[in-house]
């Protein structure tokens, strides 16, 4: 899997952890031995000299015991509650404890590819080091969204390279008490230590290291609640105290530090030293090295502080994208092998469809999707998940459950209008979609729905393609309007995903007879990142935006008022049925224009 596995002084260099290991193995088993052979010792030559160790409280001792015990009760209850507070607070993982290694992490293989490579140098670091004359990587950073992965990785790398994992979120670092939030960063790099020179190494997982690494001097702001138009400076975020920023990068830089013994030895040495000619004085070791790892996960790169990205601290960034179609096929067999689910759930094509129609999807989601299937399965009665169940729990995850709502007549008839009116656009403005559910069932907060993506995978978008969304967006109010005479309140989120498509082909893209970028204004420091906003609050930015929603609005108007009839077919379907899936809405439009090309009969 990686390119220097096939290089002999590596591959001969994995044998420096398990050296390690055997030699701290060794000298557990002698103090061991050494303990009980000094106890022993002790105790037969009490036995020899008639002198046996007899256990019994001392005479009067008994009056004052319960009080003594009382007393250092209480002292550990005080004393215990600072020592928990000042403790590291990771979990240690032994690597036999670890259920996943690089070989089950799938849709990953790029990224595995690189961890691979490091784990190489990392195993052999020794031979690296003293023979290559290299410095081993210390620190790897995890960016990308959640569910991608990231803390998978980091265990499968502690198993493969059998080692402890030692888990640790950055929240748990954090304390009341001013100083202790750097002092459990100290106690954890220091847990790292001990067990790396037991172990031979040790692998340590940051999780979410923007809570205590931001920035040092920065300060972010969240918006404020909905229906306000301003920030609130309330929900300001200051980055915290920049001491625990300076504690990491001294860790980071800090990894080899002596042993207790080693320093008092130094001490000794530097004392002697003292009285000895500058030709004549005891040389001292340097520490040992520590083969530590250290890898961080944040979805906030960019807000970390710059000291920490640089060489010799989380020096290698590694992206943790959303799978591609492939990935997420492999998710998929992966998945499916491990959950129980209908022999129809095993063709091919079915799994290349699911794979395409989990666009956008982390591997977390993708087996969340999964169980929600098998859940729907069970509530039918049924031990086995099949196609059908997937895509009710897909649409339940990303719309919202059905609510069971009964609507007037009026209004089914004016929500079954706004759905057809969408779903004609897209029929016929929206080249290379494909129309997946049409529905009036109550989800959440939407009254009805069209889903619909594309028919192969994309990662780019045209303007003629943009402008097709604005449409498509569109056809339920210009629908109302000319079915209906007049529209309602339900195309209020449609006005919104409009507007912001247009805002973007607008600020962004130079789609509006502009090239300026509206992305190249600063946001400053305080001020949320708005290309809708930038937009249209410049005059001419905003005049460019109506445009395009005219523009828009008046070519919908034209395609409804000439396919009317397709409006009506799947109105008067969705009000018969409440909701048409795949082929059943491409049915509808087909023999609605098979019926307008029939002759008239005579």
């Amino acid at each position: 899997m990686a390119t220097t596995e096939g290089s002999i002084i590596l591959r001969a260099g994995r044998a420096d952890v398990a050296r390690a290991r055997a030699r701290t193995w060794r000298r557990r088993v002698i103090r061991l031995f050494l303990i009980f052979a000094i106890v022993d010792g002790y105790l037969w030559y009490r036995y020899a000299t008639d002198n046996p160790l007899v256990f019994s409280v001392p005479e009067g001792m008994a009056t004052y015991l319960p009080a003594v015990l009382l007393i250092v009760a209480l002292f550990f209850l005080l004393v215990g509650q600072f020592v928990a507070m000042s403790r590291s607070p990771h979990i240690k993982i032994r690597p036999e404890d670890i259920e996943v290694g690089l070989s089950q992490l799938k849709g990953l293989d790029a990224q595995a590819g690189e961890v691979q490579r490091t784990l190489d140098v990392f195993m052999g670091y020794a031979t690296f080091r003293n023979e290559l004359g290299g410095n081993p990587r210390r620190g790897i950073l995890f960016e990308g969204p959640p569910g991608t992965g990231k803390t998978f990785m980091a265990k499968a790398m502690a198993k493969e390279a059998g080692v402890p994992f030692f888990f640790v979120s950055s929240p748990a670092f954090r304390s009341a008490f001013h100083g202790m939030t750097a002092h459990k960063i100290r106690a954890f790099f220091r847990a790292l230590r001990k067990a790396a020179k037991k172990e031979g190494g040790a692998i340590g997982f940051i999780e979410e290291i923007d809570a205590v690494g931001m920035a040092r001097g920065a300060f972010s702001m969240s918006p404020a609640p909905d229906k306000l138009g301003a920030l609130s400076v309330s929900n300001s975020v200051g980055s915290g105290d920049g001491g625990t920023v300076n504690e990491l990068l001294i860790q980071m830089q800090s990894f080899d530090q002596p042993a207790w013994a080693t320093k008092m030895w130094h001490g000794v040495v530097q004392y002697i030293n003292g009285y000895l000619p500058a030709g004549k004085r005891i040389g001292s070791k340097p520490a040992a090295y520590s083969n530590i790892m250290v890898i961080a996960a944040t979805n906030r790169a960019d807000d970390l502080d710059p000291a920490l990205l640089r060489p010799g601290r989380f020096d290698r960034r590694l992206y943790f994208d959303l799978p591609t179609k492939q990935g997420r096929r492999e998710l998929l067999d992966y998945f499916m092998d491990r959950k129980s689910h209908h022999v129809q759930l095993d063709d091919h094509e079915v799994r290349e469809r699911l794979a395409h129609d989990t666009l956008g999807y982390t591997p977390v989601m993708i087996e969340h999707l999964l169980d929600e299937a098998l859940l729907v399965a069970l509530r039918d009665g049924r031990r086995q998940m099949n196609l059908e169940d997937v895509y009710e729990a897909r649409i339940t995850e990303e719309v919202g459950l059905r609510q069971p709502v009964t609507y007037t007549e009026e209004e089914r008839h004016g929500v079954a209008t706004h759905e057809a009116g969408h779903a004609t656009v897209a029929y016929f403005l929206g080249v290379g979609r494909r129309l997946e559910v049409l529905s009036i069932i109550k989800r959440s907060k939407s009254l009805g729905m069209l889903a619909h993506g594309d028919t192969e995978e994309r990662y780019t978008r045209s303007r003629t393609e943009l402008e097709a969304a604005v449409a498509i967006a569109l056809g339920g109010l210009v629908s109302e309007e000319t079915f209906l005479g007049e529209s309602g309140t339900g195309p209020a989120n449609d006005l919104a995903t409009a507007t912001t498509t247009a805002a973007t082909m607008v600020g962004a893209l130079g789609m509006a007879g502009s090239l300026i970028s509206y992305e190249a204004l600063s946001s400053g420091p305080i001020n949320a990142s708005n290309l809708v906003a930038k937009v249209l609050s410049d005059a001419e930015g905003k005049r460019r935006v109506e445009d395009i929603l005219d523009t828009q609005k008046e070519r919908v108007a034209a395609l409804l008022e000439e396919n009317a009839d397709v409006v009506m077919a799947l109105r008067d379907a969705l009000i018969a049925r409440d909701e048409l899936v795949g082929d059943a809405i491409l049915r509808v439009i087909e023999d609605a224009l098979s019926a307008r090309q029939a002759p008239a009969s005579v």
